[in-house]
């Protein structure tokens, strides 16, 4: 998946711009690998700041780290939330750290912001399989982040 999106989206940003060019040196790829894992730091955080705008929890609710025997970071709260505000927090990264690089990188002409949209679009992948397993339910179903495993646990009501 990331391998086609990222070719897509190189061969939409040459036929935008007329031009297709890459350029590869030591200093992009280490450039992209620093990008790459500050946006990966941002996905979680951008996660962060959903659960305390859309689902209204506080600050010292939220946790936030990286799981090395999963090779994961991870953001949760340790409040439910309703499952509506789940679901816009679940894909507000997808959009602050996947689309708007890739559309900015479509509109400078940047191939290194367009693949790193690409890539933290794909990696977004698991916050769709939970959003969309979340759409099975009703938005005033309460929703209970597990603190250890990319699983959420579904309540009818706020005290479970």
């Amino acid at each position: 998946m990331t391998v086609g999106l990222m070719i897509g989206l190189i061969l939409l940003n040459g036929w935008i711009h007329k031009v297709l060019e890459l350029h590869f040196s030591f200093l992009s790829i280490l450039l992209f690998i620093v990008y790459y894992i500050i946006l990966i730091v941002l996905h979680e955080i951008f996660h962060l700041i959903g659960f305390m705008i859309f689902g209204k929890v506080p600050f010292r609710s939220l946790d936030y780290g990286v799981n090395l025997k999963m090779g994961v970071a991870y953001a949760t709260t340790k409040e439910p939330i309703c499952n509506k505000a789940m679901k816009k927090a679940l894909l507000l990264p997808f959009w602050t750290t996947g689309v708007i690089p890739a559309a900015f990188g479509l509109y400078f002409n940047s191939t290194m912001l367009v693949v790193l949209g690409a890539w933290l679009i794909a990696g977004a992948v698991g916050d769709f399989a939970m959003y969309f397993a979340l759409r099975k339910y009703p938005n005033t179903y309460w929703v209970k982040d597990d603190p250890d495993f990319p699983r959420l646990y579904l309540y009818k009501n706020k005290t479970y």
